[in-house]
């Protein structure tokens, strides 16, 4: 397919987001690709990037893409054996990696594994969180928090507090949370936010976490921006990884409808390297390097839903941090 005229590209881009479905599919990204000429990412060269569940999947893609793109890799995640066969395929790209095994869904390991490389780096670049999971039982942390919002919504923000300060130093650094679009079936509601075994589904714990995640990268934006963090929040859409097939099966049959993890992970590489220009979104969720709506449906907006700053505290009082102040 032959680049088209901007206009008419933006109206098979738009053509593709209504219909949801090719919007997240492999269709998707093949099309806005060839419609729209994407430029490749520009250079990071020498700069590092935490980048965590960098052992498998989506995690591992957007190391591979930063490594391609000349940035030496800090790789977290809980497997050694996996990180470091990840950490030996960025060497070979001409970069310098470090393996950060940590288990987000301790606290205390995210306090020691932060207070190491704090202790070991002088500035970040920027941040990819990419960790997480679906988590088909109800299960709980050793901190008693329900393993679903811990890993995917506490352990982010209590990673970034700890290394807030690397990212300031840089002076201009970036944020980049990988959400899913699972999170448009559901609102941001603090009281139902962190589910009870009662009425525990893993989708809905996953989809709500993801909601929230979308609210925390805003409110990182509308924080830090000041001191040079951009902070974006993207969703890879359809992707072909280990997690997909093992916590939703069924989509393991759509098969080349799928988008492969490199084209997955394509819109956290170009934003971590900072093509978006700005300092940051305060709103929209990003695909295709482009921010799309949040919502889809009329009942995740207004009414009861929770706002960043009502987030923030939330995470706060969960967490135990004081996060009122540098």
């Amino acid at each position: 397919m032959r680049p088209v005229p901007p206009i008419l590209a933006r109206v098979v881009d738009g053509a593709l987001e209504a219909t949801i479905a090719l919007s997240f599919s492999r269709v998707g990204i093949v099309v806005r690709r060839a419609t729209s000429s994407w430029p490749p990412a520009p250079s990071i060269a020498g700069g590092t990037f935490l980048v965590t569940g960098a052992s498998s999947g989506v995690g591992r893609a957007i190391a591979q893409g930063l490594a391609d793109l000349g940035a030496n890799l800090v790789l977290g995640g809980r497997d050694l054996a996996r990180l470091e066969a990840t950490a030996s395929d960025v060497e070979a790209r001409g970069v310098r990696a470090i393996t950060w095994p940590v288990d987000l869904s301790r606290s205390a390991a995210i306090d020691q594994a932060s207070e190491r490389l704090v202790d070991r780096l002088e500035r970040l670049d920027g941040v990819v969180h990419s960790a997480g999971a679906l988590v088909g039982d109800f299960t709980t942390t050793p901190d008693g928090v329900e393993a679903t919002v811990a890993t995917h919504l506490l352990a982010p923000f209590r990673l970034t507090w700890h290394l807030r300060h690397l990212l300031f130093a840089t002076g201009r650094s970036t944020i980049v949370t990988v959400s899913s679009g699972g999170m448009y079936s559901q609102a941001l509601r603090l009281a139902t936010l962190e589910m009870g075994p009662a009425k525990y589904r893993g989708t809905t714990a996953y989809a709500r976490a993801k909601r929230a995640q979308v609210a925390l990268a805003h409110e990182w934006s509308r924080r830090w921006s000041g001191r040079g963090v951009s902070s974006y929040v993207m969703h890879p859409g359809w992707t072909d990884t280990p997690g997909l097939s093992d916590a939703l099966p069924h989509f393991a049959r759509l098969g080349q409808l799928l988008r492969r993890p490199d084209e997955g992970a394509d819109t956290a590489v170009w934003l971590a390297a900072g093509a978006a220009g700005n300092y940051g979104t305060r709103r929209g969720i990003w695909l295709d390097r482009r921010p799309r709506s949040e919502h889809y449906l009329p009942w995740t907006r207004g009414g009861s839903t929770a706002t960043g700053p009502e987030l923030w505290r939330w995470c706060e009082s969960r967490t135990g941090i004081d996060a009122t102040a540098d």
